[in-house]
């Protein structure tokens, strides 16, 4: 039953074969936050509470209202009264009622038990944690298909998440064949090889995220070794035959899986590494690794590792590389993909690689190793003092399959970024909130891939485009309509004290609460301003800032603003009422070289998707009749 190689596949060929062949069904398990540590998401999870849930003092000193404040200096001081005019708060208070501003300690001077002075007024709101200054209730703390860190199970816990879904860990079998392999024990007799390697296995797997099940020791039997692979098959998502992998007379994985599956490679072209099988059985991933420790580490980390995180969803982490000087001469031969575990030294400032032992079996040759020096096919390998990339072992620090969005804040972006995961799960998507001309000014500057706009042009009375040609005129930028969207009065549900219009919030005793500077939200609230013949003093709060519009629903809902500028969905999320004032358009601003390329494509295919439509829409507010549109773009960058 001898079996010789068919071929040596290349081993990029094998794995990509791999992955297009296996799809993987993740059940989803509810589970503590608290023990959620290294979990994968299987949904965005959204805040149900705010953080902080009261507005708090930021300072240690009293609370007053800022209004009383007023005219305060060093010739006029202003003197206020315990009880009347202020009360004492430390940091972390709630703030009573009627008060909106806090003074520290060391800028008051205490007249008398009851009495204290002040030589400067105080701004509305300074000193003060807002309600949902860290988290804010609908706004998503992780998205899906995302791995949880230490910090992340405290946002989450911080906004109300007790529990979290996600995805099962993928069970992977692990079966040791040999006749001469026995368990760990402190004593061997001849002939007798101890078992490690399904520890180091069960290691790595959990290491990345998986479930190890140990199926125990099979003799080299072809039935007993075909009766474990049945059995693993039902049980678990991904199974592991270790040795009997290569052409010998008692290697029977080859066998077993063409019996009971398909085989998809037997051989694949490294050194270490060769002697592998891949194949599938009732749709599982079966891989038959090589015995001897470094190959079966190094195929373990190219195969296993590679289906973990396929089931996931997650990007694949890739090692650091740097450029060493190979410190002594490595030779090799034509046609195969050679792995060499190296030492690696910094000496003067220069990183220098000194190969390991070449052997396959000698298992401290990946213990002592720093680092992998690749040597591709047709390579004759480096002499001593030439330059090499080496890998070192350890992952690398940051994830380049990110699409990194600026500009104006809108909940369209985080339906987008869902739709972006779901088309390509080792994409993601991560956005800030400057405003919108905080995003043209990324854009401008090379530090964005895509910046959300909506800014009114009052001369011309367009959205967007008069700015881009303003600000970016010579520059290779692409403009993508994304939806249309109301804006209005954000005010409390039935709306008490009657605001309609743009007049009303000039009248006494009504808070205001605005949108930073650069925001479109902002100029808009100007514009409507400017047309009434309002002063910006005479709207109390003008000068108070916030960075989204689920920020200035949460002042509203929070009582610490009667009423804010912004988009109809953030006020339904919040259960407030919403006065329409205006239909504005909000798009997306591109760099060309980021619209160009495959990225870019994927998310405008995202954007025109009918799915797009129907999620955004479903927020309420929102008309979708137009997205993908090309609103400008340079001749070159007209391709789609």
């Amino acid at each position: 039953m001898r079996k010789i190689y068919l071929e040596d596949t290349p081993l990029q060929e094998a794995q990509e074969q791999l992955v297009k062949r296996v799809r993987f069904s993740p059940e989803v398990e509810v589970i503590p936050t608290s023990q959620a540590l290294g979990r994968v998401t299987a949904q965005p999870i959204y805040a149900n509470v705010s953080m902080p849930n009261y507005h708090a003092s930021a300072m240690d000193g009293i609370a007053v209202k800022a209004e009383k404040t007023y005219g305060a200096d060093e010739q006029h001081p202003v003197r206020l009264k315990r009880g009347e005019d202020y009360v004492v708060v430390d940091t972390g208070d709630p703030i009573p009622d009627g008060y909106d501003a806090v003074i520290m300690i060391e800028n008051i001077h205490q007249i008398d038990e009851e009495t204290v002075e002040i030589l400067e007024p105080a701004a509305p709101w300074q000193h003060i944690r807002p309600i949902g200054e860290d988290v804010v209730v609908g706004e998503v703390i992780v998205p899906d298909r995302y791995k949880l860190r230490p910090v992340d199970l405290g946002a989450l816990l911080a906004g109300g998440n007790v529990t979290v879904p996600v995805l099962r860990k993928p069970r992977v079998a692990i079966i040791p064949t040999g006749t001469e392999l026995i368990p760990p024990a402190e004593h061997v007799t001849e002939g007798e090889i101890i078992e490690f390697n399904g520890t180091v296995f069960a290691a790595y797997l959990q290491e990345w995220g998986a479930e190890p099940v140990y199926c125990g020791i099979v003799p080299d039997d072809y039935g007993l070794i075909k009766e474990a692979v049945q059995a693993a098959v039902r049980d678990a998502d991904i199974v592991l035959v270790n040795a009997g992998s290569s052409a010998g007379r008692e290697d029977f994985t080859v066998h077993v899986l063409e019996e009971l599956g398909e085989v998809l490679t037997h051989g694949v072209a490294t050194r270490p590494g060769k002697p592998v099988v891949v194949g599938i059985v009732e749709g599982k991933p079966v891989i038959g690794l090589p015995g001897y420790p470094v190959s079966a580490y190094l195929n373990l980390e190219w195969f296993a590792r590679l289906l973990v995180h396929h089931y996931y969803g997650l990007t694949e982490p890739q090692r650091q590389r740097i450029k060493a000087t190979v410190g002594r001469r490595i030779v090799s031969v034509m046609g195969a993909e050679d792995f060499i575990r190296v030492t690696i030294g910094c000496i003067d400032g220069q990183y220098i690689a000194n190969p390991l032992t070449r052997s396959a079996g000698v298992t401290m040759s990946m213990v002592r190793a720093d680092g992998l020096l690749r040597i591709p096919p047709g390579h004759l390998g480096y002499e001593q003092g030439e330059i090499a990339e080496v890998e070192l072992y350890r992952p690398l620090e940051q994830i380049h399959n990110t699409i990194v969005a600026t500009g104006s804040h809108d909940l369209s972006m985080d339906v987008l970024h869902s739709l972006v995961r779901k088309a390509n799960p080792r994409r993601f998507l991560v956005s800030s909130h400057v405003g919108s001309m905080g995003g043209i000014l990324a854009i401008q500057k090379g530090e964005a891939h895509i910046a959300g706009v909506h800014l009114f042009d009052e001369a011309t009375g367009s959205y967007n485009l008069p700015f881009v040609e303003k600000y970016l005129r010579s520059r290779d930028v692409v403009l993508v309509q994304l939806v249309y969207r109301q804006q209005g009065w954000i005010v409390r549900q039935g709306n008490p004290l009657r605001i309609g219009t743009v007049r009303d919030l000039a009248r006494p005793g009504i808070t205001y609460i605005n949108r930073q500077r650069g925001a479109g939200t902002r100029l808009l609230f100007d514009y409507l301003l400017k047309q009434e013949g309002i002063d910006r003093e005479q709207i109390y709060g003008y000068s108070r800032e916030a960075v989204s519009h689920l920020s200035v629903a949460a002042a509203v809902a929070g009582g610490t603003a009667d009423v804010g500028l912004g988009i109809y969905s953030a006020a339904t999320a919040m259960g407030l009422d919403f006065i329409p004032v205006a239909e504005e358009r909000y798009d997306l601003l591109m760099s060309g070289a980021f619209y160009r390329s495959s990225e870019g494509q994927e998310l405008l295919e995202c954007i025109r998707s009918p799915e797009f439509a129907r999620q955004v829409e479903a927020l309420g507010g929102y008309s979708c009749r137009d997205a993908g549109r090309i609103v400008y773009a340079p001749r070159s960058s007209s391709r789609a």
